[in-house]
């Protein structure tokens, strides 16, 4: 595994990391003042319709799903700060737009909005996902990951709890307007830093017949290499639950409120967020533990539905949120040890494709386990905590199925060093 590199020492000696982490942080709190919003515009345009709060996150979802093949090759040919700083600044000159001529007075206008938005986000992830090992080295990899996806958390716990007391004490306007200045704020973070990416001097120009083929090469890559083909599939078998998950937490909040709509969306994200953040800094020593790390990514999928069917079973109240905490905490275990893997398993020049292939299939199930349980609540085929719990049963015959047919191999691929 190398040197060990402490958290506070990353942050301390690695000026470029501490940097594009402090513009994260800044744009993803940022970022859920807009998506708590959206939801309750959603759900105002409809009479709380669990279909339409739904299609909010299927819509943001299978936009992710549509650009991140495309950014991710992107990410391999140009300046991957330039892509980060790109998506800021648009979604930034989006968000005031949308504001200044009061383009939200309809449910397609948020959809619209989501789609956009997101897609700007598409452009981000995948320059970001390979970017990092372009400004930290090995043996500050796992660290990183792991302060990256603890920080993506943090920032959700804080921008649900403080969108959500925004959105119930000053309106919706106000926190989209905070939005903006975040957008804004990370881009001059991130201009300060190194451009980073791959060496494309003996490249093609970028012709569409040349952007598709290597598209495509992405694809091939990925499925003609099953060390990274393997954990690529690992994070869609969580998402195959987890879409539905997330969305039923809106669904809950709903029906709890804690106060009011906009307080039980932050109470129940807060919850989510500091667990997703709190399991792989937690969890680091299962993640550096080699005995068990072939069968990490399972067992964390595993535990994820387990206790999302105990979620299924308690009233709504203290013991539903340490639930969904520690569920939560499995499932950012489980995103932070596959993206690791991924890194370390794919050489700089293929890096954004498969990143891009990555999202592509991960938003993909999302959105399609998030509309699944919207159309089965909104036709009333199934209840809701009896939904809870067959998202958690899918997630558990999953993870007990990498175990059983994929942990093997995983077994022989212990401690790969060398990129392929």
């Amino acid at each position: 595994m190398g040197q060990h590199v402490g958290y506070l020492q990353l942050l301390r000696e690695n000026r470029n990391f501490r940097r594009l982490f402090l513009a994260n942080e800044i744009s993803f709190i940022g970022d859920w003042f807009t998506v708590i919003a959206l939801f309750i515009l959603a759900g105002e345009a409809t009479d709380g319709s669990p279909l339409a709060i739904a299609g909010v996150m299927a819509s943001r979802s299978f936009s992710l799903a549509l650009v991140t093949p495309f950014s991710g090759m992107l990410a391999d040919r140009y300046s991957r700060r330039g892509l980060m700083i790109v998506a800021n600044v648009l979604s930034f000159l989006v968000l005031v737009a949308v504001l200044w001529w009061g383009l939200l007075e309809s449910l397609p206008s948020v959809y619209a909005l989501a789609v956009v938005i997101v897609a700007a986000r598409a452009m981000h992830d995948p320059a970001e996902y390979a970017y990092l090992p372009n400004i930290c080295n090995d043996d500050e990899l796992l660290t990183a990951n792991a302060l990256a996806s603890g920080g993506w958390s943090v920032a959700l716990g804080l921008g649900a709890a403080f969108g959500g007391f925004t959105i119930s004490v000053y309106g919706i306007e106000t926190a989209l307007w905070i939005d903006t200045l975040t957008f804004l704020a990370a881009a001059l973070i991130l201009y300060s830093l190194p451009s980073g990416g791959p060496d494309i001097s003996e490249r093609e120009p970028g012709t569409p017949r040349v952007v598709l083929g290597e598209m495509v090469a992405g694809w091939k890559h990925i499925l003609a290499t099953p060390p990274i083909r393997r954990v690529v599939f690992a994070k869609g078998l969580w998402a195959s639950g987890g879409g539905a998950q997330v969305f039923l937490l809106i669904i809950i909040s709903m029906e709890v409120g804690f106060g009011d709509v906009a307080a039980g969306i932050g109470v129940l994200f807060m919850a989510r967020g500091f667990g997703s953040g709190f399991g792989p800094i937690a969890g680091r020593p299962l993640m550096e533990n080699m005995t068990l790390r072939p069968y990490l990514l399972g067992i964390a999928i595993a535990v994820c539905g387990a206790l999302y069917i105990g979620v299924s079973m308690v009233a709504w109240g203290a013991a539903m949120l340490a639930l969904v905490f520690f569920s939560h905490a499995a499932s950012g275990l489980n995103w932070v040890l596959s993206t690791t893997l991924l890194q370390e398993r794919t050489t700089d020049e293929w890096r954004g494709r498969v990143a891009g292939t990555d999202h592509f299939g991960i938003t993909l199930m999302m959105g399609l386990s998030a509309a699944a349980g919207g159309w089965i609540l909104e036709n009333e085929l199934m209840g809701m905590r009896e939904l809870i719990a067959l998202t958690g049963l899918v997630q558990i015959i999953l993870g007990l199925g990498w175990i059983v047919l994929i942990s093997g191999e995983e077994k022989r691929m212990l401690e790969i060093q060398t990129p392929i």
